[in-house]
């Protein structure tokens, strides 16, 4: 069985039963993902950015 190429993930921020973390593909796609206890969203760059917007605008 041959393995694909690598992807790089990093830890953005973590709590107990959250985190987001992004991926960057081996193609040059970075993917951000948003885990909330069992569901797991999956952004590309422009879907983060503006998701980020939203959330800033939350008080």
């Amino acid at each position: 069985m041959t393995e694909g190429p690598e992807i790089k993930t990093t830890t953005i921020t973590e709590t107990e039963n959250m985190g987001a973390w992004k991926a960057e593909e081996p193609d040059g796609e970075v993917v951000y993902n948003l885990q909330l206890n069992n569901v797991t969203i999956h952004f590309f760059q422009e879907e983060w950015d503006e998701f980020l917007d939203l959330v800033k605008g939350l008080k």
